[in-house]
């Protein structure tokens, strides 16, 4: 019976897992440029000279679904969506590069572009910064314009240009902070091609009715691996007082 206690406790972390995962997806279902967590579940076998009747779960999570978002139409000038797969560049807490599909930007009282998660995004030469009270504009191209609102008959100025990064033959991962980087380390190609859509924002690529009926699922899974448990106690206690009979009697 602890063979199947044990095999029953390894599904109920696993499905204590896949819950954490669906409730993080589902939480982020209105976040701009989210992309769902995925998770996958591969069986554990113990190598051995007895025959290997039960296998115990190993989950964990495996990347994340880069399916698009749909885009919406805002009309606000610092919010972008980015076509293809290019990702936008910031900064992480570490001051290393980080990559994100979140385009809702905005600028700081110190003059710093960021975007919605509070991640200064990152230009040619490291952190964007732009002049105060400044009126800022991004091109489909990723220049970042701005231009005096003391002086509006005089053109916009370049101050920088989005570093638009390419996944494309590179291996990412994505954090416990929602910014994808590069498994084993390195920064991601310029994308020379990348363009985007201003005034418009990507939405999360979580479908609030899917994740819901997977989170029904796994909490079905969870419940009849907790019974296993139960009936592999009543099994027990049946063999101990079998054990227990007096031969005879």
């Amino acid at each position: 019976m602890d063979r199947l206690i044990y095999t029953a406790m390894s599904g109920m972390t696993d499905s204590m897992t896949r819950e954490r995962v669906i409730a993080s997806n589902m939480a982020n279902a209105q976040t701009v440029g989210f992309r769902a967590e995925m998770i996958y579940s591969t069986p554990v076998t113990v190598k051995g000279d007895s025959l290997e009747v039960r296998a115990l779960s190993d989950g964990e999570v495996h990347g994340a679904s880069m399916r698009p978002g749909v885009i919406d139409q805002t009309g606000r000038p610092l919010d972008l969506a980015l076509n293809g797969d290019a990702m936008l560049t910031v900064q992480a807490e570490d001051g290393s590069e980080a990559y994100t599909r979140r385009g809702d930007l905005s600028v700081t009282p110190s003059g710093v572009l960021q975007n919605g998660d509070g991640r200064p995004v990152m230009g040619n030469g490291g952190p964007i910064t732009v002049p105060p009270n400044a009126i800022v504009a991004i091109t489909p191209e990723g220049q970042v314009m701005v231009s005096n609102p003391e002086t509006p008959d005089q053109p916009a100025t370049q101050v920088d240009k989005l570093k638009l990064a390419s996944p494309a033959g590179s291996r990412i991962g994505k954090g416990l902070d929602g910014l994808f980087r590069v498994i084993g380390g390195g920064v991601l190609p310029d994308d020379a091609n990348a363009s985007l859509n201003p005034g418009a924002l990507e939405q999360s690529n979580v479908s609030a009715s899917e994740v819901m009926v997977q989170m029904v699922q796994a909490q079905r899974l969870f419940d009849i691996r907790t019974k296993m448990i139960a009936t592999a106690r009543e099994v027990d206690q049946s063999g101990s007082s079998l054990m227990r009979i007096t031969p005879g009697a």
